[in-house]
């Protein structure tokens, strides 16, 4: 039985007095107790739908045509024609979201369970200590560690999984109808990518709740959802049973996205993209053997402690190692993949090596030369040739100056290139490598989506053309057909001119298409690190095998 069918749907925004046509003709069901799962690249139209359905959409853009009938005591609601102030009591209670980021959907300045009593008090009107109660009762649910901790934290003392978890919490509080989940699991690692989509289907049996499940992530989609939708350019692509759009795909771009993905069963020279699905499928040519080559940076015995407790003499209470005692080799022009759940320790070690952390014991040495003992001016000649790329594109670029004067940026301090003329003129052809137009190059960071901006990132760390490059969770936010092209660029530049890599993500199939070899933390502490077709198939401990078996796999 159906609960809302969207009829032929159609968005446009109004830009310098011009129409510009987004969704096209938008139309699908969703059925009682059932998931769909909607899926395709940025900018395919994925979000805007969802935020058309419970109408939160910007000033500039206007609904027009079509129906969107939501079904309950056998009486029919058409959403778009809903007033204002019925809308506002119908959001939350009878279709609620949980938004793509919570680190930006939540209010940092206010705690988490008063966040959360908020939409309790507000629409069920209960007084403070039974909301407190209820909102306790839902962390518990989401199965929050500590709930009574966790009420009284702020956002940004808790991790990703633990901030995603409060969003569905506060999504599922009032008991919608319909749960609509945007990107959820977005730069999650495998195991909490994994406990998120569990609780979201335990949550829906009890409830009897349906769910719209947004995505690019194929892999993802198919562990969730009975009926698939594909988008392209605010346009319907495919519409059918999950099983039919993953086995049977009747569109080439449906074929395309699904082949994009790396897989654990193939690695293939370059991966396939949306272009040429159906080419390039010959398997990567064997690396030279590690003991024949130059070790480019080695790591001894380093560590990386935070005093987290003093006590009234300032002597330390309570300290946290975030790397402990970790030992390993890279070589030159390999990529060392580095794997571990959140708070493993990856990104710590990736900028400790970067110098822009100190370690508190051990040492690194790039190219022979210990980083502790490098003056000014070779550390500044150490940060040329070793470049990292940062998880969150948005922070790492400045929103007051173009993407262009920021990729020129590095050159201009690193004083490469004679001329203003010659950097512009690279930039443009940096520009160009990570598929983004030369009109860019005047545009500010707002101007971009996520995935675009990650690739304005990855232009500016090669633009120094480096040695080494630490690859943070490069292409997190990527939708599967542009991170085929990224990734395929990453693999190209390593060919051209040499380079290194350290590869971190919490992606393993990614990381095992990318990688050499593998290294494992939990905990600050070094697992095990192996060949990656050796650690895939004969992982050396428990928690190495209970990643891996933590991955999407659309085949099952």
């Amino acid at each position: 039985m159906k609960i809302l069918e969207v009829n032929n749907l159609s968005l446009s925004f109004i830009q310098d007095k011009c129409t510009i046509d987004i969704l096209k003709n938008i139309s699908f069901s969703l059925n009682h107790s059932q998931t769909l799962g909607i899926v395709g690249e940025s900018g395919s139209g994925k979000s805007l739908t969802a935020l058309s359905i419970i109408r939160l959409i910007p000033q500039n853009a206007s609904l027009h045509d079509g129906k969107v009938l939501f079904s309950e005591n056998d009486g029919l609601t058409d959403l778009l024609i809903l007033p204002e102030k019925e809308m506002l009591n119908f959001r939350g209670k009878n279709i609620s979201m949980i938004f793509q980021e919570p680190m930006t959907s939540l209010n940092p300045s206010m705690k988490c369970g008063n966040q959360v009593a908020e939409v309790i008090i507000k629409h069920l009107k209960v007084n403070k200590n039974n909301a407190k109660l209820k909102v306790q009762e839902l962390f518990d649910e989401v199965k929050l560690p500590d709930p009574v901790r966790i009420f009284n934290s702020y956002p940004h003392q808790l991790s990703g999984g633990q901030r995603q978890r409060v969003m569905i919490a506060m999504a599922i509080a009032l008991k919608p109808s319909i749960l609509i989940a945007d990107e959820p699991t977005t730069a999650l690692d495998v195991t909490v990518q994994k406990s998120i989509i569990e609780l979201l289907k335990q949550i829906q049996q009890k409830y009897k709740m349906s769910i719209i499940f947004i995505s690019h992530d194929l892999g993802i989609i198919s562990q969730i959802a009975d009926h698939i939708l594909v988008m392209r350019n605010g346009e319907v692509i495919e519409y059918g049973a999950a099983s039919e759009i993953l086995n049977n795909p009747k569109q080439d771009y449906t074929k395309g996205l699904l082949k994009c993905r790396p897989t654990l069963q193939l690695k293939p020279y370059r991966l396939p993209t949306l272009s040429n699905f159906n080419n390039n499928v010959a398997v990567n040519p064997e690396i030279s053997k590690k003991d024949d080559r130059q070790v480019v940076l080695s790591v001894t015995n380093l560590s990386k402690k935070y005093i987290l407790k003093k006590n009234f003499l300032g002597n330390t209470r309570q300290e946290f190692f975030a790397i402990n005692n970790i030992s390993f080799n890279v070589y030159e022009g390999e990529t060392l993949g580095l794997v571990g759940e959140s708070g493993s320790g990856k990104t710590t070690l990736g900028r400790m090596i970067c110098q822009l952390i100190l370690n508190d014991r051990g040492n690194i040495y790039f190219k022979g030369k210990s980083l502790n003992e490098l003056n000014k001016k070779q550390l500044r000649e150490f940060h040329g040739k070793v470049q990292i790329i940062f998880q969150d594109p948005y922070s790492s670029l400045n929103p007051k100056i173009t993407i262009g004067e920021a990729i020129m940026e590095p050159m201009k301090v690193h004083r490469l290139y004679s001329s203003e003329i010659e950097r512009k003129e690279k930039t443009f052809d940096l520009l160009d490598k990570v598929r983004l137009s030369k009109d860019s190059f005047y545009k500010y960071p707002h101007e971009f989506s996520g995935g675009q901006r990650q690739r304005i990132v990855i232009a500016r760390a090669v633009a120094l053309q480096p040695e080494f490059i630490i690859c943070d969770e490069s292409v997190s936010a990527l939708d599967v057909s542009v991170q085929a092209e990224i990734l395929n660029l990453l693999n190209d530049l390593k060919d051209e001119y040499g380079l290194t890599y350290i590869f971190i993500s919490h992606d393993l199939s990614v990381v095992k298409y990318m990688s050499d070899r593998v290294m494992v933390l939990k905990d600050g502490k070094l697992v095990e690190i192996n060949d990656a077709d050796t650690l895939y198939k004969s992982p050396a401990s428990e928690y190495t095998k209970k990643l891996i078996d933590s991955i999407p796999d659309i085949s099952k």
